[in-house]
């Protein structure tokens, strides 16, 4: 019975193992990327196999020669003879204990190499970069791929030796070799050559890995206080660590000689001798003599000392993130003074001002273009480019995706009925309605608009998490708008057949699910459809990139298409400084936990070297180099051939949605904070060091999320699609500098970095801006009106425009209703300021002639602009003004204390006291400007 039971148990083991690699290869398989599956496959087992079998006889060796050494019992002294019984006991299964402990150490040693394939692809297949290190001369390729394969190497070495040691220690006691206690020697001459010659070996490598440690020098990261993430060389590392890890090598040559020299002298006392001045040397060359020299030499004049060194990694730096060629200028941050009606005029060329902010209006969207509680968008939605009317547009897209929190919750319904999402909506992203609305050219079911005709079903989406088992004798719900809720059998070529009942099996174990394998509502032509978001798709059909936290939707020859950005990096890259992708990409809207690029891994060396695409239909994922130049990608290509297809297999329809990557632009921009200082004494004294400001619209959220807009920077001609950030100094408010990067694929500039550097002071950073936006009296009370008890103000992308030598700031303001039919957020005010001069109107164009100084539109107040030299006395606030709108604000108040207290009378009695104040405000101020007017007149 327990022979049975347990023959049972192996073969469920074995058999769960076998559905994970069966599953495997037939997902890979119906991706057409089989080559992935079975290159990583063969790459582990090699591996596995190779490094497993080193260790179980380098172990094995050991333990069959200390056995073959043992003494020749005579006279036992006590210790011995109470080892007999163990000896004794281990007689008659002497060879399966050395097989068990050789399989065992085998297994580690072979679990340990196979995960390490990447190591070992990249440096068989290693392509060069043709930049050689300023230290030793020494091509990039060395650090990035070799070094790695060599310190893995030189670790498993290490463990090998250190095993065999133990085990030849343990037998060679066990069997007299060694004695612990009794008169003589405690050690035969045997055994003395024997662990002699191991630790002669240990030595050996302790001596490989101070000469690999000196090259180490050029990749090692230290707390040097110019910046974090410092890497490469110092002065105390070229001259103190660098002829001390030269020295200890030497040293450690010696002794390693001398403990094989114990072959001969059959003693300990040379080698012994040899590794204590090995490891006061070690101490005080390796240890007290570079401390001595960073105290005394170095500190005293730490600028000079260190400038060459910092110098070398300013240009490393810069190099490794692609911002070598970053185009600075310095602009004045203030206006030349033309007249309203030429700023007015310059504003539509410098940019398409983008009032639909992505982050916001999901709500919207949901509410407006969700159709059934069955489907929703994702948040935030995405920005794109669609010609409107003949004319590219930046537009605001987002998939009507399958939402399973609205599905009745049953097996059938969530995995076989309610399998897909169904078309695209896109809005304007200048304009809206009249209401507030977003302006849609894409929208409704069936879809309708200007994108034409496509095939709007959305099986893989970002919110598509769950598996679908579609095709077969079960049909799915579909919608088709005139009809309603309709019949629908996928026919892609997605999916895993279930047609083989092993397969199904194999699943049902795979997903824990036991109905995949009796169910009737799977039969012939069923096909599993799981790894459905397009980052696990492109992340499981290249297992060696790093994946973009932002992929977006597009339609593209007749399919909605998801881009998806990935990117190549290494941790090798020597003098470059080091970044931690998950907090560098982490802003006011992902928070920490976005993307890969939510890793916590560390790099020096990105590139967005490929560009990919998944079908929302299909599944199908394809892979186009886009970076060509880019040695890791060649070295990965050489891996995995076949996998990425040529730049040029891109088509002119999928060129015309490509972008520059957000996560890239993130860690770019945050290294520029930095090394936007190409001097290496500035870069020290830190003086010239920039910050990521937070979002002002978002208290405590983190950094302010860069912004897509179509814009033209100074010196361009015409304006470009682009992606933009802001600077402030380190521990200020002010605007330290702008940075935009032409994010059109199709443009000959695309990646074109271009930096805006202010003066130190006087320009309004975001944070000003958005203070003067709350704290300006005649924006402020009419914020106040807007924030009735049943609303609340959303703030919008705080955007800023270079414009005529001054800053534009935009930022659209949204209301909501609480508790109404309108609760979603609706567009009702523009917030615009320039030259420090802020207004709130009810459109772009309204706050724009406003804040140049032109006549003011009817309606609401206009800031005055502020003073231009001493003594200049501002324009007093009406009584009669001032009056109405303290008493509108009191009324305001009134009306949310009496929501609190549900007192609906004195609500409705707040409610009219706030329409007579405001009332009574407008009458004023027209009356005002009225006799201002008739005052300018009679002057």
């Amino acid at each position: 019975m327990f022979m049975t039971l347990a023959a049972i148990a192996v073969l469920a083991i074995a058999f769960v193992m076998f559905s994970g690699f069966w599953t495997d290869w037939l997902w890979y398989r119906s991706v057409r990327y089989s080559s992935v599956f079975t290159t990583t496959l063969w790459t582990r087992i090699g591996l596995f196999a190779v490094f497993g079998v080193l260790m179980a006889l380098a172990v094995g060796v050991n333990i069959f020669l200390a056995h073959r050494l043992r003494p020749q019992l005579g006279a036992m002294s006590t210790e011995q003879q109470s080892l007999d019984r163990y000896r004794m006991g281990i007689a008659p299964y002497r060879k399966w204990v050395l097989m068990a402990v050789c399989l065992m150490v085998g297994l580690i040693g072979g679990a340990s190499a196979s995960g390490q394939w990447r190591t070992w692809l990249q440096w068989v297949n290693a392509v060069p970069f043709g930049t050689r290190d300023p230290q030793f001369k020494l091509d990039v390729s060395f650090y990035a791929f070799d070094l790695p394969w060599y310190r893995f190497l030189l670790s498993f070495g290490f463990a090998a030796v250190v095993l065999c040691v133990v085990a030849a220690a343990l037998v060679h006691y066990l069997y007299g070799g060694l004695r612990l206690s009794g008169p003589g020697a405690r050690a035969t001459a045997a055994a003395t050559g024997h662990l002699s010659v191991l630790l002669g070996l240990f030595v050996s490598l302790k001596a490989v890995a101070y000469w690999l440690d000196r090259y180490g020098l050029a990749v090692k990261s230290s707390g040097f206080k110019a910046t974090s993430g410092w890497t490469g060389l110092r002065y105390v590392d070229a001259n103190a660590y660098l002829p001390a890890k030269t020295i200890l090598f030497c040293i450690a040559i010696i002794c390693a000689l001398l403990f094989f020299a114990t072959l001969w002298r059959r003693t300990w006392t040379l080698p012994v001798i040899g590794f204590g001045l090995m490891v006061l040397s070690a101490v005080l060359i390796g240890g007290l003599y570079p401390a001595i020299v960073q105290k005394f030499e170095v500190q005293p004049n730490e600028a000079a000392k260190e400038a060459p060194y910092i110098q070398k990694n300013i240009n490393a730096t810069r190099t490794a993130y692609g911002i070598d060629h970053t185009q600075v200028g310095d602009y004045p941050g203030t206006g030349a003074g033309k007249s309203p009606d030429q700023l007015r005029a310059d504003v539509g060329s410098a940019a398409s001002v983008r009032l639909l902010d992505p982050n916001v209006v999901s709500p919207t969207v949901q509410q407006l273009q969700q159709q059934r509680n069955y489907y929703s968008f994702a948040a935030p939605l995405a920005v794109d480019r669609y010609p409107v009317d003949g004319k590219e547009q930046d537009s605001v897209v987002a998939l009507r995706e399958l939402n399973m929190k609205g599905v009745p919750n049953n097996w059938i319904n969530q995995h076989f009925k309610y399998t897909h999402g169904y078309g695209m909506v896109a809005a304007r992203g200048t304009d809206t309605t009249d209401n507030g609305a977003p302006d849609f050219i894409e929208s409704d079911l069936p879809p309708k608009g200007k994108l034409g005709p496509y095939q709007p079903r959305v099986y893989y989406g970002e919110q598509t998490t769950q598996y679908s088992i579609v095709g077969g004798p079960t049909t799915e719900i579909d919608y088709s708008g005139v009809k309603g809720e309709t019949d629908f059998t996928y026919d892609g070529r997605s999916g895993v057949r279930l047609e083989n009942p092993v397969t199904r099996a194999a699943y049902a174990v795979r997903l824990s699910e036991p109905q995949i394998l009796y169910s009737g509502a799977i039969g012939k032509g069923s096909r599993i459809l799981y790894n459905r978001t397009p980052k696990e798709r492109v992340e499981a059909v290249a297992p060696w990139l790093t994946i973009d936290g932002d992929p977006y939707p597009a339609v593209v020859d007749g399919h909605i298409q998801w881009i998806v950005d990935a990117y190549t990096t290494t941790n090798g890259y020597p003098y470059a400084s080091r970044t931690t992708l998950g907090d560098t990409t982490s802003d006011s809207l992902t928070g920490q936990s976005r993307s890969v690029i939510a890793q916590q891994n560390q790099v020096n060396y990105i590139r967005n070297s490929v560009k990919a695409t998944v079908d929302a239909y299909d599944g199908t994922v394809k892979l186009y180099q886009w970076d060509t130049a880019d040695p890791v990608l060649k070295t990965w290509m050489k891996a995995f051939p076949g996998t990425v297809e040529p730049r040029s297999a891109i088509g002119p329809h999928l060129m015309d949605h490509l972008r520059y990557p957000q996560d890239l632009f993130k860690v770019q921009r945050q290294l520029l904070t930095r090394y936007h200082v190409t001097d290496a004494g500035t870069f020290y004294s830190g003086s010239e060091a920039w910050q990521v400001p937070d979002d002002p619209a978002k208290k405590d959220s983190g950094a302010v999320p860069p912004y897509y807009l179509s814009l033209k920077m100074p010196g361009q001609r015409d304006q470009s699609f682009s992606l933009t950030t802001t600077f402030t100094p380190n521990g200020r408010d002010n605007l330290s500098g702008f940075m935009a990067v032409d994010a059109d694929a199709g443009s000959p500039d695309y990646g074109a970095i271009r930096l805006l550097q202010l003066p130190p002071s006087g320009v309004s950073g975001p944070k000003q801006v958005q203070s003067k936006f709350t704290g300006d009296p005649g924006v402020s009370n009419q914020i106040y009106a807007l924030q009735r008890a049943d609303s609340e103000i959303e703030y919008g992308n705080l955007l800023t425009v270079p414009l005529d030598g001054g800053m534009l700031y935009v930022e659209p303001v949204y209301v909501r209703g609480n508790g109404s039919a309108i609760n979603y957020p609706l567009l009702k005010k523009v917030l615009v300021s320039y030259n420090d001069h802020t207004v709130l109107r009810d459109s772009l164009d309204d706050a724009l002639a406003a804040a140049f100084g032109g006549a003011a539109p009817p309606g609401g107040t206009q800031t005055p602009p502020p003073s231009t030299g001493p003594g200049t006395a501002q324009p007093p606030v009406s009584p009669t003004v001032k009056q109405a709108l303290d008493d509108a604000q009191k009324a305001f108040d009134a009306g949310r204390q009496a929501l609190r207290d549900d007192d609906l009378r004195a609500y409705a009695q707040a409610q009219d006291d706030l329409a007579a104040a405001l009332k009574r405000a407008k009458a004023a101020e027209e009356a005002e400007r009225s006799g201002s007017g008739k005052q300018d007149k009679r002057s």
